[in-house]
This record gives C-alpha cells, structure tokens and sequence, in this order.
C-alpha cells in the first residue's frame, strides 16, 4: 500500500477494502486531484466485500465491489453537483448522505461515527471553497495608473470636454418609470410545527426527505418542493 494512503487507517477502516481501493486510485485520479478521505462501511455482520466512500478535492466517489470483490463499480459526483451533505448518528455507525442539483440524495450506511464526522468536516471545508473562492488575481489597473498619470489627466479633460458639447447639442431624455416585481413569498410554516430555525440538521434532513416523498406521490406540487427545499437549505 502506498505511504500517502496508510493515513486513512486511523479510524477503524479496513485495511484490506483500503488496499483494494488504493490499488485502482491511481487510474482514477484526475490531474491535480488529491485523496482528502477514505471511509468504509461496516456492518454488524462480517462483510467481506464492503462499500466505501473517497472524497477528493475535486469530486464524492462511490465504491461498491461486484463479482465477489473481482471487480468494482465507481461513480462520482463533483463539488459543483452538491447541494448539501447529511450525517446521522444511529446506534450502529452512521449514515452519510448528500443531495445532488438534480434532487437526488444517496446515502451510505453503516459508517462509524468517527469517519462520518472526518468526512462531514472536510466536505463542509471543500463546498465552503467552492462558494468562496480565494482571490489571487494582481491590481493591474492600479500600478498602469501610477506609471502615467499625466497621460490619464489629459484623457480625463477631452472626454470631459465631448461630454459637455453632446449634452449642449442632446435633447433632454424622457423620463423613465421602473416597474418592480413582487418578490416570492416564503412557503408557509403549518400550524403547530417548529420553526425551522428551531430544528437540528438531522431533522432538517429528515424534514426535506418527507417532502420529495410528498413530491413523489403527487400530494405537492413541484413549486412547492422547490421553496421548501431552499428554505430548509438554508438552515443547514
């Protein structure tokens, strides 16, 4: 196994279902693509062939083994598919879950609860960067203005002087009306519920799971899915 892996050994992972992944993460990772973490299931029953879960700085891939462990079947979602991710703590592991831009909500049970709070942390850390990336570009603008200014003083008098001559010779413009549009209004909290801001995030989940259900039985509309899905966002 390689030396940059063995780090993820320290919170109860298998360490034969960590060298089977590693073995095939090096035709997997794209340029510039970095492991952050590794999980694996664990199930109260012995499980000779468990799933796993990689986060990297670009992606979320899912590993679950076919043909007793003879093959393995990958799929990944990028940080800009994600919406929201989800850890909830039962007696037996956890369950990590996360929420696509397409409304999709996978999850993986049967994680112990110290790597799905690893995992929680460092994809909070990677959607943080996505919303807020760090800005490096150098005041070009600036250092030209400080190299001529006498240059940027004469341009600064002649469009001042077209600027006058045109406003002598221009009839006066019309006055202009703005119209604005009523802005949405939050979707109503029901009678007798919490407020949202009241609940935690495993009932803030377990509040959004109910509706797609709601969604997916017709009892709602699509609209209504949408507006209570961003408020319950929002809260997370």
């Amino acid at each position: 196994m390689k030396e940059q892996f063995k780090k993820f050994l320290n919170e109860e992972q298998d360490p034969k279902a960590i060298e089977k992944i590693t073995s095939k993460l090096t035709d997997l990772l794209m340029k510039g693509e970095e492991v952050g973490y590794i999980a694996v299931q664990k199930k109260p029953a012995i499980t000779v062939f468990p799933d796993s879960i990689i986060l990297t700085n670009k992606r979320i891939i899912i590993c679950t083994p076919k043909n007793l462990g003879l093959s393995m079947n990958f799929t990944d979602y990028t940080w800009d598919d994600i919406t929201g991710t989800f850890v909830k703590e039962n007696i037996l592991g956890s369950e990590f879950s996360f929420s696509t831009n397409t409304d999709l909500i996978l999850s993986i049970d049967y994680i112990p609860k110290i790597q799905a709070r690893k995992m929680y942390t460092y994809a909070k850390e990677q959607l943080d960067l996505l919303k807020n990336p760090v800005q490096t570009a150098a005041p070009v603008q600036e250092i030209v203005e400080e190299a001529e200014p006498e240059i940027e003083d004469e341009i600064e008098e002649v469009e001042a002087e077209e600027v006058t001559n045109f406003a002598e010779i221009l009839p006066p413009a019309p006055p202009v009306t703005e119209t604005f549009e009523p802005l949405p209004t939050q979707p109503a909290q029901p009678a007798g519920e919490r407020r949202l801001s009241d609940l935690s995030k495993e009932e803030l989940f377990d509040k959004l799971q109910n509706y797609k259900k709601l969604l997916d039985n017709g009892l709602i509309m699509q609209g209504e899915y949408d507006a209570y899905k961003k408020e319950i966002l929002s809260y997370m």
